[in-house]
């Protein structure tokens, strides 16, 4: 079931497992990141998947830039995330966008739909300086860049 979720404990472990951050971390982002909603996949009441989407600007167009998406290790391949990327798409956003951590997930992101890429310059949030700094950190890219939601 997808729902959006403000429950920290489910977010909590999920974010560990995936990026290695600590609690005060996860906290301070979830409680400090403005305009922000955390899109959720639950199996069997368990939080499997999710992705955050902030309010960003690129181009001066107003959409929502995918943060922090992650599966659980257990749940990697059963096609949760892509589900997730089709249902934020359908929620009539401008557009949806992402920055990839790294090269890998560029072909991964492109085969979801995310087909346009723009300079990561092109991309602004209305944060304080210590979100966008989360917001903007934890890529390790070639070629940096914004990929913007196109349709598969």
């Amino acid at each position: 079931m997808i729902k959006i979720t403000d429950n920290i404990n489910d977010v909590i472990p999920l974010w560990k497992e995936a990026f290695g951050d600590s609690d005060e971390d996860i906290i301070f982002f979830v409680d400090n990141a403005e305009n922000c909603e955390c899109l959720a996949y639950y199996q069997n009441d368990k939080l499997s998947s999710m992705m955050f989407l902030v309010d960003c600007f690129v181009d001066g167009i107003k959409g929502k830039y995918v943060y922090a998406a992650c599966t659980a290790k257990e749940f990697r391949g059963c096609g949760y995330m892509g589900e997730l990327i089709e249902y934020a798409h359908n929620l009539n956003y401008s557009y949806i966008c992402l920055i990839p951590a790294n090269d890998a997930l560029v072909d991964f992101y492109f085969k979801r739909g995310f087909t346009k890429s723009v300079p990561i310059d092109n991309l602004s949030f209305n944060q304080s300086d210590e979100i966008n700094e989360y917001l903007f950190e934890g890529y390790n890219l070639s070629k940096p860049c914004v990929m913007i939601y196109e349709g598969e």
